[in-house]
């Protein structure tokens, strides 16, 4: 099959769907594939190491006009003007974005949104929205280090010693998980909250304390618990009585990570305006909803601002700022998921009776799959 890979155009996407190792793999199944010049100059991949692996270099047209195209995001309108009815599209295209799902019906793809794949053990290596958010994770603490003018670790030195610095976690995921072991590695005092009771023996393992608010009805254990992998909106009861919780941590805080996303939902607000006025100045706040709206309502998406003495870093694309290996654990997930749609033979096919493969389909033949 004719398998394309265009250069991303989505402003601050640096990100690329293929690299030289998975390109290999591609060659070796029969594939033939077309990268477009200059697509992985921003993750640290040259035209050089893509024809190296196999691959043609070609322009715009040549990518996107292929049988199947590889993307991160999803094509801009006129990226689709130059795709092929009947194409075959594989990325991170929003299962949420209904007019952008729409678009690519109208454009009569086969379109598969890999952010829509199980939370399930057989999913686990295709799984985007986890190897992206490991990325994230990281780059949050990176970014906390930086803007935050003291050091991580505690110092005793011969002018005086030096505290640790203190670290609340709030979203205990892939993300904030990552989060706790960047932190304590830079030797820093952590503590993290999250609505699932399960996660707390993670949080321990890694060496953070876990923020423990007891559970008082049943609703409030079954909503908890959680649903496929993500957590639910929990009942008002028990978020009163984590809000007073947090924010006794959060006054005392040097950082604070903020990771609680609800797809297809606004991000919830964990950390309010009186919560930011009671830190100390100086204190760094990473958003990581900020795509959603913020789990902090001064949280400005795209922008770095310093509101009440606190700096709130709203990046909308923390994975794309470490795009060399964003992008190489991105494209195993396109290969492993490739896999379930192309046979022994190398041929393209649908398996509806796959689970991974009916979850992820969006569009087909001109009609739009999902509700």
């Amino acid at each position: 099959m004719l398998i394309g890979v265009p250069l991303e155009t989505l402003a601050g996407e640096t990100r690329v769907a293929v690299t030289p190792e998975t390109v290999k793999k591609l060659k070796a199944q029969g594939h033939t594939l077309k990268v477009q010049s200059g697509a992985g100059v921003a993750a640290s991949v040259t035209d050089d190491a893509y024809v190296a692996a196999g691959a043609e270099i070609t322009d715009a047209a040549g990518a996107l006009g292929a049988d199947m195209v590889l993307k991160v995001r999803s094509p801009s309108a006129e990226e689709r003007t130059l795709m092929k009815p009947g194409a075959v599209l594989v990325g991170m295209l929003n299962p949420f974005d209904k007019d952008g799902l729409q678009a690519l019906t109208d454009t009569k793809l086969t379109a598969f949104a890999l952010e829509a794949a199980p939370r399930t053990t057989r999913a686990q290596s295709m799984d985007v929205l986890s190897s992206q958010a490991n990325i994230a994770g990281y780059k949050a603490v990176m970014i906390a280090a930086d803007k935050y003018q003291r050091l991580f670790p505690m110092l005793m030195t011969a002018a005086g010693t030096i505290k640790a610095a203190r670290v609340v976690i709030l979203g205990v995921g892939v993300a904030g998980l990552q989060a706790i072991a960047t932190a304590k590695r830079l030797g820093a005092v952590i503590e993290a909250s999250d609505v699932r009771p399960s996660v707390k023996e993670q949080v321990e393992s890694l060496g953070a304390k876990f923020i423990d608010v007891p559970y008082e009805t049943t609703e409030e254990k079954e909503a908890a618990e959680g649903v496929g992998g993500y957590a639910r909106p929990m009942p008002q009861s028990w978020l009163d009585r984590q809000k007073a919780e947090v924010a006794k941590r959060v006054a005392a805080a040097d950082i604070v990570i903020t990771t609680a996303l609800i797809p297809g939902r606004a991000a919830p607000v964990l950390v309010t305006e009186e919560m930011v006025r009671s830190m100390k100045p100086g204190s760094v706040i990473v958003d990581l909803a900020a795509p959603a709206g913020g789990n902090c309502p001064l949280t400005e998406a795209g922008q770095t601002v310093v509101k009440h003495g606190v700096t709130l870093v709203g990046e909308t694309n923390l994975p794309a700022l470490v795009a060399a290996d964003s992008s190489s654990l991105y494209a195993r997930n396109v290969i492993d998921f490739l896999k379930l749609v192309f046979n022994k033979e190398g041929q393209f096919h649908v398996d509806l009776e796959d689970d991974i493969v009916k979850a992820c389909l969006m569009c087909r033949d001109g009609q739009l799959l999902r509700a």
